[in-house]
């Protein structure tokens, strides 16, 4: 019990105030019909309802994309081409129906602490209350969504998590998000270790 308290405290100290939303990458082609309904939700709701979230559009049909698209199915392990392709965090989506919403918000929340995923719920509740009152509100949000353009100079293995350096520190979130998973595994390895003595 001692090493978990331990472990929590450590983990306490060193995440404080790091938390941010997962950032969505979305793989698309303009004439797919649930590629549409996909960004339809994520442009019209899931930016509204998280204030961080920050989403990368990928046209797969300008063949300058082909590559970081490619990179993204083999990260994926998806042994098609179907769009959309979702990358939300270290998670991945591929097709869109309306059942998938939940998931996806719960893949974006991995990270948030309680006091966000709060305010995402308020959100969500204004959102339904009076969607258009409250997306007129934090106007500058329709500027959550980029669209990605790889360029001629670009390498075509350039890692696919990042395909546009979209905020400062970037990395830096993989890499505590990172180490907040090894160091909770490496928590959870010894309580069960314990427990079972």
């Amino acid at each position: 019990m001692k090493k978990l308290s331990f472990l929590s405290a450590i983990m306490g100290l060193t995440f404080a105030g790091v938390a941010s939303a997962a950032d969505i990458t979305i793989y698309y082609s303009p004439s797919c019909p649930h590629c549409h309904h996909a960004r339809e939700f994520i442009s019209n709701t899931l930016i509204y309802e998280y204030p961080e979230l920050k989403v990368t559009a990928v046209n797969v049909m300008d063949q300058a994309n082909l590559p970081a698209f490619q990179d993204a199915l083999k990260k994926c392990e998806f042994d098609n081409g179907g769009v959309p392709v979702m990358v939300i965090g270290d998670k991945c989506e591929q097709g869109y129906a309306d059942f998938m919403q939940d998931t996806m918000r719960e893949y974006i929340e991995v990270d948030l602490s309680d006091e966000q995923k709060a305010v995402a719920a308020e959100n969500k509740a204004a959102m339904a209350a009076d969607a258009e009152k409250f997306k007129s509100e934090p106007a500058d949000r329709a500027n959550a969504v980029v669209e990605y353009t790889a360029t001629v100079a670009e390498p075509a293995a350039e890692p696919v998590a990042e395909p546009e350096k979209k905020n400062e520190g970037g990395s830096t979130v993989w890499f505590w998000g990172l180490l907040i998973v090894l160091v909770a595994t490496l928590g959870y390895v010894l309580v069960r270790k314990d427990n079972k003595k």
